[in-house]
């Protein structure tokens, strides 16, 4: 996917919140916003926006001394999710199908996410799914028959990671395919290699049990999307040998969406960028739908 002129706006406001959160002064956060100035010039419109976001945090970074300016709000939407982690895994055994009800949960639980502020309240969303409320989602697309096929059809299965927090509606997925399948499915969960807004790395994959299911590796990536050219040999060498691969976020989408292999791309409509984007597989789409998209059509 490449980058939209409505996304410089969003690096700019990226930017302030991240150096806020930072906790550096008026001096320092101005500093930042002078910096990424003279790097947009230098933007190309063909690369990704977490192209963009890998060299902003980079400025981030080196301009504020903080290394992970968001790791207590990690902690924080880890150990939210983690408390919901009793009803989550209820909403799914009252369900029909149970791999459904996963797959959507998981969707939801793509809307706590820093580097996409949106108007979606986390509360709310959430709630809506524990309630019942999936009518009030439009799929503006939702290939599941394809994802049924192709994990039918699957012996490994790379699944990217995205938000903390998030990951805990990741682990239900996880925890209902092999619940279904067996023993007969491994899985490796992938996290980013290095702090990145609130991105997952390996500490949150076992703050919230993954690695008590899937094999945790690190993407190498330390950009918010999964870059392949900044990616490890051995997240590369996995990417190109499973059967199957799930995908989580925006993030992901927008570095992934134009690769030529079938990915199922899992996330929340959080921008009209997105929306946009989306537009250009489904003429019905808006911020707030949920979507399976794993048609390469």
């Amino acid at each position: 996917m490449k980058t939209y002129l409505e996304c410089i706006p969003c690096f700019f406001k990226q930017a302030l919140e991240a150096t806020r959160i930072a906790g550096v002064d008026e001096v320092k956060q101005k500093e930042v916003i002078i910096e990424l100035c003279r790097l947009i010039p230098n933007l190309s419109l063909e690369a990704t926006p977490p192209e963009m976001g890998r060299s902003l945090y980079k400025l981030i970074k080196e301009r504020t001394g903080a290394e992970d300016p968001f790791k207590e709000i990690k902690q924080r939407n880890n150990k939210f999710a983690l408390s919901l982690y009793p009803n989550l895994k209820k909403k799914v055994e009252d369900s029909q199908d149970k791999i459904l009800t996963a797959i959507i949960l998981a969707i939801t639980g793509n809307v706590i996410d820093y580097g996409a502020k949106s108007s979606l309240n986390i509360e709310e969303e959430i709630n809506n799914c524990l309630n019942g409320n999936f009518d009030k989602f439009n799929k503006a697309i939702f290939d599941y028959p394809q994802f049924r096929d192709a994990l039918n059809n699957s012996k490994t299965i790379l699944y990217l990671g995205d938000n903390s927090g998030e990951i805990v509606f990741d682990r239900i997925l996880i925890e209902e395919i092999l619940k279904e399948k067996g023993e007969k499915k491994e899985i490796i969960f992938a996290v980013r290699e290095k702090p990145i807004i609130n991105d997952v790395l390996i500490e949150d994959a076992y703050m919230c049990g993954i690695d008590k299911i899937a094999k945790v590796i690190s993407s190498g990536s330390d950009a918010p999307g999964t870059i392949l050219k900044y990616c490890s040999n051995q997240f590369l060498q996995t990417y190109k040998t499973s059967n199957m691969i799930i995908s989580k976020g925006q993030g992901n989408f927008e570095t992934l969406s134009d690769e030529d292999r079938q990915i199922f791309f899992l996330f929340k409509v959080k921008c009209n960028v997105i929306a946009k984007e989306v537009l250009t597989y489904n003429k019905n789409c808006k911020v707030g739908d949920i979507i399976l998209k794993g048609d390469k059509k």
